[in-house]
């Protein structure tokens, strides 16, 4: 691709993300997330009403008598777009691929931040680190950070996710918001190919999601479901090169290979719940920006009660 061809591809990408993150995601963004974070400002004495929960006991024992800490609201926030660019993400039975569906959604959330004065970070990762921008403001940043998503070429084809938010928990110094895009095939439940690997993922994102505000985006491709009636097949994994032929054509494989994937999706929900991670599934044969935004709202009324 020249670089026409490029700057076109993000110039499409950029006017679809502007229009979604006018349309949709700004005002529901916004309700959600401002007013959640607070920055410590102050140390002073205790005086009758103030909060029990706000004493500093560490201070309050070596001074003698009670202090508390003053905290102030933040009115900048930092949002993390941390993406699964694993060789299964180039997959895509229909007009796109995930990596492609992951920079639209990734585009729409990046843009309702810039659109509220906030910095947004990018992490691009495989089975190691393979991009991060640190959180800035400003539409050049985030003209890069849609270059990158689309057309960043790792050099990694597994996946390690643990590995990536273990890595966003050392570099993050303050509460940020964190949005997991990921396909998670190889996390959790019978396809997971690495001993240990769901565990750790659990434990990693349990971890995540204490210091940050953590929300995971399963992107699907309806393809991973339901196999087609095509004749013998020989599928790949894109990530680890195994091969499985199978004959499609009979509907009692179709129907075990729906089967083993309805219940790798389904250990994968457990997995997520009990990681207390809100999680949101998209596929790429629909339009995300309605669930989007449906979900911030939904958060919203929650936070409300």
């Amino acid at each position: 691709m020249n670089l026409s061809e490029l700057l076109e591809s993000v110039r499409r990408v950029e006017v679809r993300t502007n229009r979604l993150g006018n349309d949709t995601m700004v005002g529901a963004y916004l309700s959600h997330f401002k007013g959640r974070g607070m920055d410590f400002e102050e140390l002073r004495e205790y005086i009758p009403g103030d909060e029990v929960k706000d004493i500093d006991w560490n201070v309050t024992y070596r001074m003698g008598r009670p202090f508390v800490k003053r905290y102030r609201e933040e009115r900048e926030l930092t949002m993390v777009l941390a993406v699964d660019v694993s060789a299964s993400s180039a997959f895509g039975s229909l007009r796109r691929s995930k990596r492609e569906f992951a920079a639209e959604i990734a585009g729409t959330l990046a843009i309702s931040a810039a659109r509220s004065s906030d910095k947004v970070a990018l992490l691009l990762f495989t089975d190691q680190v393979e991009l991060y921008l640190p959180p800035r403001k400003g539409r050049r940043h985030i003209l890069r950070i849609l270059r990158e998503m689309l057309f960043f070429e790792p050099k990694r084809r597994a996946t390690n996710t643990p590995a990536a938010l273990a890595f966003l928990n050392h570099v993050l110094h303050r509460r940020s918001i964190v949005f997991l895009l990921t396909d998670f095939l190889h996390s959790f439940g019978p396809a997971a190919p690495r001993p240990g690997s769901g565990r750790d993922t659990l434990q990693e994102l349990g971890l995540t999601n204490a210091r940050h505000d953590l929300v995971c985006l399963h992107l699907h491709d309806p393809r991973e479901s339901v196999l087609p009636a095509a004749g013998l097949l020989t599928i790949e994994d894109a990530e680890t090169g195994e091969l499985l032929e199978l004959d499609s054509s009979r509907a009692a494989v179709r129907k075990k290979f729906a089967d083993t994937n309805a219940e790798r999706l389904a250990e994968l929900d457990r997995a997520l719940q009990r990681a207390g991670v809100d999680t949101l599934r998209f596929s790429t044969a629909e339009s995300f920006a309605q669930t989007l935004q449906h979900f911030f709202e939904t958060r919203r009324g929650r936070r409300r009660g």
